[in-house]
């Protein structure tokens, strides 16, 4: 039987950082020792709204782990070097009764830990406890967490599909008290490497109002199987970002779109720091969000108090939208010659690279491929300049 294709990916990045007021709800935010109805797993759930301001709105972040109450339970973590640094090369097994051990711990690099700062110690310094499982760390930050705190959330961008859409969800790996005084400072940002092929994008396929070109990409992510086929490795995802552009700026535009979006060959990569926007949630109004005409209605017997509280409970589609600002740049080199780097890296892929055959081979001969094959088709010489905006 032939080998399968491995996608291998390098230069990639996928993360965020949200800083806002946690939303807590009690029914809802927390999920503690629940145990699963098709196995002995037993864990801790936790879906925490961060607040991030009117620009970004309320953005949802996740984190989750536990264990088998009947099966052996292990942690798979990365060692430390002797220079301190993490060492990708090899893995450590950490049996769970030894989560805690501070002798197992210290050889543990330290990107292995999620990382948790809500407490401040008597000198008005932030707290940080590391923690290897996400059930304790969870269970920590249900002790600690308060909507009047301002905290400051990182962790890694995840990609799946459920019914043919592509979903993002945001894991958690550190949240701690931030700085931010007030509102102006809160964000919601991202940094996220994508693919791009010569119909990722087009000054045709645009926003005007909300000022925007949009960018069908593909992102690489691990996947344990496709349609039941063990993949086991890295699966490109098509997902639609958006990009802000000044569409005004007739010349700008066209000179962002030659230097960052053309792709003349092949399939190019490229990473962007963004914003996401998010808004639109279903709001679920308390008693003291009820207008007093409505609760005298309440008291008069008209409406029960349940009755109320649904009608001025606010409905709304839940906006998510990724929106990419701008290249990102690394500083590349030695510690004492270190160069910033615009991270597009042209014919980075094939076509070929990013079909996984074995998981089509036994389709129809007339079935779409997942990729766009065909020759390359230039841009519109003329525009019309989007028809005069």
């Amino acid at each position: 039987m032939a080998e399968k294709k491995v996608i291998k990916k390098s230069d990639w990045v996928a993360n965020f950082t949200l800083i806002g007021k946690p939303k807590i709800n009690e029914d809802y935010t927390f999920k503690i020792n629940q145990k699963s109805e098709k196995s002995a797993w037993v864990y801790n759930s936790m879906n925490l709204g961060v607040d991030c301001g009117e620009r970004f709105g309320t953005v949802y972040c996740e984190m989750m782990g536990g264990y088998s109450e009947e099966n052996e339970n292990r942690i798979y973590v990365n060692p430390k070097k002797d220079d301190g640094s993490t060492d990708f090369e090899n893995q450590m097994i950490v049996d769970w009764n030894d989560r805690f051990n501070e002798e197992v711990l210290e050889d543990i690099s330290d990107m292995s830990f999620l990382t948790v700062g809500l407490e401040k110690t008597n000198a008005d310094k932030t707290y940080y406890k590391k923690f290897l499982s996400s059930y304790d760390a969870i269970a920590y930050i249900k002790d600690h967490l308060t909507e009047d705190m301002t905290i400051c959330v990182r962790g890694n961008l995840k990609y799946s599909e459920y019914n043919s859409n592509v979903q993002v969800r945001k894991n958690i790996t550190s949240i701690a008290l931030s700085k931010a005084e007030d509102s102006s400072k809160y964000k919601a940002t991202f940094t996220q490497t994508i693919l791009l092929d010569k119909d990722s994008a087009s000054l045709k396929n645009i926003d005007k109002d909300k000022g925007v070109m949009f960018v069908d990409a593909r992102v690489l992510d691990y996947v344990k199987e496709v349609n039941g086929i063990e993949v086991k490795g890295q699966y490109p995802y098509k997902k639609q970002f958006e990009f802000a552009m000044d569409f005004f700026n007739e010349a700008a535009c066209k000179k962002i779109m030659d230097k960052l979006f053309k792709v003349k060959k092949d399939v190019s990569q490229a990473t962007f720091e963004g914003d996401f926007v998010e808004g639109g949630a279903v709001v679920t109004a308390t008693w003291d969000d009820i207008p007093d005409d409505i609760k005298d209605l309440v008291e008069m017997g008209v409406y029960t108090e349940e009755e109320a509280l649904a009608k001025c409970t606010a409905n709304g589609s839940r906006e998510k939208r990724m929106v990419l600002k701008k290249p990102y740049i690394k500083l590349v080199g030695d510690d004492d010659k270190k160069m910033p780097v615009v991270q597009v890296f042209h014919e980075r892929y094939t076509e070929d690279d990013l079909y996984l055959d074995y998981l089509y081979e036994n389709k129809s001969v007339n079935d779409e491929p997942p990729f766009n094959t065909e020759e390359e088709s230039g841009e519109s010489a003329d525009l019309d300049w989007l028809s005069k905006l």
